[in-house]
């Protein structure tokens, strides 16, 4: 099986020749070029190509242009970038074109080629060198990015405004819909910003009964209430110097809100059951599921708490939103429970593919990955089939839409709003495309919209011609 096709992109020759021998040692078939110009005369040969192993600065310029187009031959393509600094802006850069992993010099070598084999579900030779634990560990774990997979411009955007604003200690509230990734971007902030080497301490204000929650936040004294029988230190304090995340800030009382507001305006918290103030420094960072604003309006979330709060708003989009994340995110966890689980699931036939791209994700990317897992447990190797989905993600038909009526379309089940808007969306650009022979400057016209905007909700919703179907 470890006869699959790496290709090694560096400009030094050194570093080329050591992990050529070490490549070849495990059986793969290596090819070696020296600079992207080189690359580009062997354009026919990428879609044969299984791994990139590649430093980042090349003697002829960086290697994000070589990654996209390799990743437009090849969307499956495992990628090992070697980079001499570890500039954060240049990783997340990375990141969006799908890199496996990152690593800065000095390189360990055998550790990489290590990772390569895991990714890919092998095991290590007998004629392998003996890769040492725990060294070389990836730069992305570092920078936290390493779970947050995504090149479509709705989750650029997000992860541009966390690099942004991941340095200030403005506090920031992260919004979006259950299973969007809202730790992962809380991270993400924490790990980017100064206080990186301090604590990153979470509270789900949802998971923790009322009553104990301000004991939760805030501590308490011996003698409190019952069963308190020994000083605590409350979240804001352990967090001292670091980042408070309060998830689910939603669902925290009202009363405690009037509470919550006095510490982020004074840093200054006061145990339950004591009388004295004890100052703390801490970051916040806050996120919810609710619309936060909707909930001022009944009564239920304190306004002067929600501007406190609303600092920096990060809204983060649901799956549905970024339908051309699918296939990269899936094969993400394909990938993982391949390492976890010791399977070889290789990836998605296309028309299971498509049922997958059409399904509305209402459990947003944790059902994702909770569907790769039981997939990669079921299937084990190879290809995972359309017959191998469950019931509920086949038939994803694209539904009819009548626009004089439609009332027609909501049965008694009720409808996914955003998955038939986004139909009848994509309706109405084909039908205006194929009226003017796919002519995007007058289908542009018949619409009434920009043309940049038209190409690119072209680009992010994947449209083609039927005869591209043939």
């Amino acid at each position: 099986m470890q006869n699959q096709n790496v290709l090694l992109l560096d400009s030094d020759s050194n570093t080329r020749a050591a992990l050529f021998r070490l490549l070849d040692s495990q059986s793969f078939h290596v090819i070696s070029v020296s600079s992207i110009s080189e690359l580009s005369s062997m354009m026919d040969r990428l879609k044969s190509i299984d791994v990139l192993v590649g430093k980042r600065v090349l003697s002829d310029g960086k290697i994000h242009q070589a990654l996209r187009v390799m990743k437009s031959e090849n969307p499956n393509l495992k990628t090992f970038i070697l980079t001499d600094n570890a500039e954060p802006t240049d990783l997340l850069a990375l990141k969006r074109e799908g890199v496996n992993e990152c690593y800065e010099a000095p390189f360990q070598l055998p550790v990489i080629v290590s990772d390569i084999l895991r990714d890919l579900g092998m095991t290590q030779t007998n004629q392998g060198q003996q890769v040492m634990p725990n060294q070389n560990v990836s730069i992305y774990d570092r920078f936290a990015f390493d779970d947050i997979i995504g090149r479509s411009p709705e989750i650029t955007a997000v992860l541009e405004l966390v690099e942004k604003v991941a340095d200030s200690d403005s506090t920031v509230l992260i919004m979006g819909e259950s299973g969007t990734g809202k730790e992962l971007i809380a991270k993400a902030l924490h790990y980017n910003s100064l206080r990186n080497n301090q604590s990153l301490v979470p509270v789900n204000c949802g998971a923790i009964p009322s009553e104990l929650l301000e004991s939760e936040l805030f501590g308490h004294i011996k003698g409190a209430f019952t069963g308190a029988i020994n000083n605590r230190l409350g979240r804001f304090q352990m967090a001292d110097n670091g980042t408070l995340f309060l998830d689910e800030i939603g669902d925290m009382p009202i009363t405690l809100q009037v509470k919550l507001l006095r510490v982020l305006q004074d840093q200054m918290v006061e145990p339950v059951g004591s009388h004295k103030m004890e100052k703390v420094n801490v970051r916040l960072i806050a996120a919810t599921n609710v619309d936060l604003e909707k909930q001022v309006e009944e009564g239920r979330f304190r306004e002067d708490l929600f501007y406190r709060l609303n600092v920096i708003p990060i809204r983060i989009p649901a799956l549905r939103e970024r339908k051309a994340d699918i296939p990269l995110l899936a094969q993400h966890f394909i990938s993982k429970f391949n390492r976890e689980k010791n399977r070889s699931v290789a990836g998605i036939a296309p028309d299971a593919m498509e049922q997958l791209m059409r399904y509305p994700w209402p459990g947003n990317i944790r059902e994702l990955e909770n569907l790769m897992e039981r997939m990669s447990v079921m299937v084990g190797e190879g290809v995972i089939q359309l017959a191998d989905l469950p019931p509920r993600y086949l038939n994803q038909k694209t539904k009819t839409i009548q626009a004089a009526n439609p009332s027609s379309l909501i049965g008694e089940e009720g409808i996914d709003f955003n998955s038939v808007v986004d139909d009848f969306e994509n309706k109405l650009i084909l039908q205006a495309l194929q009226k003017t022979g796919w002519n995007r400057n007058q289908a542009a016209k018949l619409l009434r919209l920009n043309r940049t905007t038209l190409v690119e909700k072209i680009k992010k919703k994947g449209l083609v011609a039927e005869e591209a179907h043939a």
